[in-house]
């Protein structure tokens, strides 16, 4: 990468994975990461540091100068072929470049079988074809190339025979799914659902491991195993030492992508902490916004089902709470979150409320039983922990806590990672608005922290799923949060082009100068002033307080 003194130096291969590597791949046009690895070199040089947490619009912002370098890092791009617009590397839009064009073009759905969806996967370094099928990833913005006709046993694409090119019907260009060459599987536990978690890689099972000092395992990241095992929700993980090498996983990954192998580490000679996972055997709650929201679905007979709003009460949603690790139930209502495509469940639940599984209520049997329209089972269970700002008058401002595991800790924010986007999760949480200020402190002393995945508070309303799961460490930071529910209502003065002072406002000539000035009594320090109109050209303007005091200048304002 290029320095900003127009030199070039190495970088770190430590803490890469495929997902990252894909969006250089991306930057340099050359298709999608097929490989990564990293090299060792143990050179004290100048050298770059990718933040493993990177989820910057900008890749360049992802990394930080550093001097000593480990190890370098090797990507393979593919050249030819690339997967767009999907949930993963091995999954989107097809879109191939010839050696001829050097641009992008689609492929029409009928132009491409199954041997040449063979072969793009393994061009990508992904497994066996999944699904194949036209513009679930968007419609075509390239222009659309040649029929390809393969044997199934190139390497390539571009070296299958192809004719002409042709043009297709909307909606029709290929979209393809390759399947994860990579397995997970939990061992050692008491169920299917239950164990250690361990993955195959590079044909290796290895017990899955982390990077403890960059990435943090989340309740809402392991859920993402859970679903892969086709089990419940995540209810809790914890980290048992290992002895053996490890393949060390993202965790912050997992968050948006639905293959393993995009999140794999190029550290293969990891050792440390492994992870025990439990998921829930036989219940969860889809399309929520948090693990402790969403359509309920039971498991029975090796199959998912919807429940009908009307066959649940109080105590069966009591004990689906307390199977998923969350608080009390608060919100059951019929299709709050859609109806899905699961079966209806043909039981009625009639739980006492104290079990501690659905499956161990008595159920009474109705065939054949539907759901009326709009009355699939959606739940809300309240969350086990509490969130809260301590130390100011309001309950709007303060130092951020968690309640976790029955303890009431501070936030550490070891990594300085806490922004205004992650802040503002907080604020919604507490029903105070948005946030307008997020600062680091500093305590004098070190005390037990909780460690928060700032990229997974970005993503859900469930503050608990994205606490470490690890035990408190001490530390001496923290993280203060001004919310905008407590702002002043600001004075607002017009100068200059005033033509008339009014009860409503203030009127002003057209195509005169004037300037706007807002202030507020000193209450916190920074802040700023945000001016929005609904004038035919709409404004939106912002300015930082100084003193308290903002001036916005409108030259030549129209009607």
């Amino acid at each position: 990468m290029k320095r900003q003194d127009g030199n070039w130096k190495p970088v770190e291969g430590y803490n890469w994975y495929r997902k990252i590597g894909n969006r250089v791949c991306a930057e340099l046009d050359c298709g999608s990461a097929v490989s990564l690895r990293d090299r060792w070199t143990g050179s004290q040089i100048d050298s770059w540091r990718i933040s493993s947490h990177c989820d910057e619009s900008k890749l360049s912002d992802c990394f930080t100068s550093d001097t000593v370098i480990y190890s370098s890092l090797e990507l393979n791009c593919s050249d030819s072929v690339r997967l767009v617009h999907g949930s993963s590397v091995c999954s989107g839009r097809l879109e191939v470049r010839s050696n001829q064009s050097r641009s992008w073009s689609s492929v029409c759905e009928g132009h491409l079988d199954l041997h040449g969806a063979q072969v793009v996967c393994r061009e990508l370094g992904c497994g066996a074809p999944g699904l194949l099928q036209g513009a679930l990833s968007g419609a075509a913005e390239a222009p659309v190339v040649q029929t390809f006709t393969c044997e199934g046993h190139e390497s390539a694409l571009l070296d299958c025979g192809s004719s002409g090119a042709q043009t297709c019907s909307s909606g029709t260009a290929v979209n393809l799914t390759c399947t994860d060459q990579d397995d997970v599987r939990l061992e050692g536990g008491a169920s299917r659902c239950n164990g250690i978690v361990q993955m195959k890689h590079h044909g290796e099972w290895r017990d899955m491991g982390y990077e403890y000092y960059s990435d943090l395992w989340t309740l809402k990241a392991a859920d993402a195993i859970c679903h892969r095992l086709d089990c419940g929700s995540a209810v809790s993980v914890r980290d048992p030492d290992s002895s053996d090498p490890l393949w060390s996983i993202s965790p912050i990954c997992l968050l948006s992508t639905s293959t393993l192998m995009d999140c794999v580490s190029t550290d293969t000679d990891s050792t440390g902490s492994a992870l025990f996972l439990t998921c829930s055997d036989s219940v969860r709650l889809v399309h929520g916004s948090s693990l402790c929201s969403g359509r309920l679905e039971v498991r029975s007979n090796q199959s998912w089902s919807s429940v009908c709003e009307e066959d649940l009460d109080l105590n069966d949603t009591q004990v689906v709470c307390r199977e998923l690790g969350c608080g009390a139930p608060g919100l059951l209502q019929g299709g709050l979150y859609g109806e899905g495509e699961a079966p209806v469940w043909t039981s009625e639940l009639q739980c006492e409320g104290n079990e501690s599984a659905v499956l161990d209520c008595r159920r009474s049997s109705s065939a054949a039983k539907t759901c009326s329209n709009g009355t699939a089972a959606g739940l809300t269970c309240s969350d086990p922990g509490g969130v809260r700002l301590v130390g100011q008058p309001s309950r709007c401002a303060g130092t951020l806590e968690i309640q976790y595991q029955g303890h009431w800790r501070p936030v550490g924010d070891y990594f300085k990672r806490w922004d205004l986007k992650s802040g503002s999760a907080v604020c919604q949480h507490l029903d105070c608005g948005s946030a307008v200020s997020v600062n680091r402190t500093h305590n004098s002393t070190d005390r037990p922290v909780w460690r928060v995945s700032v990229p997974c508070v970005k993503l859900t309303s469930g503050l608990r799923d994205c606490v470490g799961q690890y035990d408190p460490y001490d530390d001496s930071s923290g993280v203060d949060v001004v919310c905008s529910d407590l702002l002043p209502q600001p004075n607002i003065s017009l100068s200059d082009g005033v033509f008339g002072v009014y009860q409503q406002g203030f009127r002003v000539l057209v195509g005169s100068d004037f300037t706007i000035t807002c202030s507020v009594r000193p209450q916190y320090p920074g802040g700023s002033f945000q001016l929005i109109s609904d004038t035919k050209k709409p404004l939106n303007l912002t300015m930082p307080a100084v003193n308290h005091f903002a001036h916005f200048l409108l030259s030549a304002m129209g009607y």
